[in-house]
């Protein structure tokens, strides 16, 4: 991962990175990698739609555009969802949880949120059914 403003830059991300509230940051609690994990919620219903990583330059770029912005562990990159699928996030709110090590972002998907193609990545196995 890279400072603010050194990233990967593609697409619109070209322009400068907004920079992250410096008080969010100190209150942040991070992997030892520097990520946060990050579930995006259907703002409707209230299905989990997929959990993915934030760094501080990808929830400032979230913040400040409403669009869902993740790294790439994998990719060792930034990506923004629906850039490339077409499958959008409008963020509605970003919430902190009690610990402050976890990200909530409710959203307004569009089309698939897993990269399986599936709209939520929770679409795939039920281990434990719920008691009629």
């Amino acid at each position: 991962m890279s400072e603010a403003g050194t990233g990967p830059e593609t697409g619109a991300e070209a322009q400068a990175d907004p920079e992250l509230d410096p008080e969010l940051a100190a209150r942040l609690k991070r992997a030892p990698d520097g990520l946060v994990p990050a579930i995006a919620q259907d703002v409707a219903t209230g299905r989990v739609l997929m959990m993915a990583w934030m760094d501080d330059v990808a929830l400032a770029r979230t913040l400040a555009t409403r669009k869902g912005t993740y790294y790439s562990r994998s990719r060792g990159e930034y990506w923004v969802k629906g850039e490339s699928s077409g499958h959008t996030q409008y963020v509605h709110t970003v919430e902190l949880d009690c610990d402050a090590d976890t990200i909530l972002l409710r959203v307004d998907q569009t089309g698939a949120a897993c990269h399986n193609g599936t709209f939520s990545c929770f679409d795939t196995e039920t281990l434990l059914e719920e008691e009629e």
